[in-house]
């Protein structure tokens, strides 16, 4: 694997792992992803940059099939462009279901 596509790949599970991380100190709550606007800031943070590395992903190594691909990268332009039309329930939703999945993709990739 091209050192550039891995190190990318691990950019995406280090994001998804920080983004994990906060919840080890926080509730697990959508209440409290709602409410907290520093935490709020970090998550759209890291949801952006695993958006921007997928998107670098797909340009260089077309080859590595990353699912919802095109969704990722829809999200991050949209927590950057559509900043101000974010609906929490949204990217709650990518927190609880999408990451896991993805964590568990980028994970296989890096292991071959």
């Amino acid at each position: 694997m091209d050192r550039r596509v891995k190190k990318l790949l691990f950019d995406i599970l280090e994001r998804i792992l920080e983004i994990e991380s906060y919840f080890d100190v926080l509730p697990r709550l959508f209440e409290e992803y709602k409410n907290n606007a520093l935490l709020k800031s970090a998550i759209h943070m890291n949801l952006s940059i695993i958006g921007e590395a997928t998107n670098r992903i797909l340009k260089i190594a077309p080859e590595i099939s990353i699912s919802n691909a095109r969704q990722i990268v829809g999200t991050r332009n949209y927590i950057i462009h559509g900043y101000d039309s974010l609906r929490p329930e949204m990217i709650w939703a990518i927190i609880i279901n999408d990451l896991p999945k993805l964590k568990e993709e980028v994970s296989a990739f890096l292991s071959l």
